[in-house]
């Protein structure tokens, strides 16, 4: 399986880029957010996806870890295929699509062209509890995107409160006072919970 290309972009389009790497043009499928953040580079290590099929090798690119991940999860569940996958995170970036599926919103998810309301709670059936899991570890340990809020959220549902207490709790404090620190206001949660 390819993980990466690094190359220099030959072509770039909302829904494809073409890399060239070693001599070789890779056409890559992308999404829409994928297509913003590569707009202003020449170079770029793209991170793959790949589907081999019988009649077709089709590769899928992403800007970052994330929305890699996300597209993974998306496509594992019953119904939902590569492109559907795409088109959702054409939509609606991986960070809200993983917020959705862990606030069970249905409504978010149906608002996606092609995405019905049978699938949409089928992909929050399928993926609640994976997302989650992933999402309490990995915004631990890095900085990147993190605010005060997903902090704490993480910190509490690690600490084995339940998710929708949590997310209840924290929006309520966070809406009341923004300038909270984390530690502050992981204590005023505790108090409550």
């Amino acid at each position: 399986m390819i993980e990466y290309i690094k190359g220099r972009i030959k072509s770039l389009t909302p829904t494809y880029v073409i890399i060239e790497s070693g001599g070789l043009g890779y056409f890559i499928n992308i999404s829409l957010s994928t297509f913003t953040r590569l707009e202003n580079l020449e170079e770029f290590q793209i991170l793959i996806h790949e589907v081999i099929r019988e009649d077709a090798n089709i590769l899928y690119g992403f800007y970052d870890e994330e929305e890699r991940y996300i597209f993974r999860q998306l496509i594992s569940v019953s119904g939902v295929g590569a492109n559907t996958a795409r088109m959702m995170l054409s939509s609606v970036e991986a960070r809200g699509i993983e917020k959705a599926i862990l606030q069970a919103d249905v409504g978010s998810l149906k608002g996606i062209k092609g995405i019905g309301a049978k699938t949409a709670q089928r992909i929050i059936v399928d993926l609640k509890d994976k997302i989650g899991k992933s999402a309490d570890a990995a915004e631990i340990f890095t900085d990147k995107g993190n605010t005060i809020r997903e902090e704490a959220f993480t910190a509490l549902v690690m600490l084995g409160f339940p998710k929708n207490s949590v997310n209840k709790i924290l929006d309520k404090l966070w809406s009341e006072n923004r300038d909270l620190t984390v530690e502050q206001l992981i204590k005023k949660a505790l108090k409550i919970l």
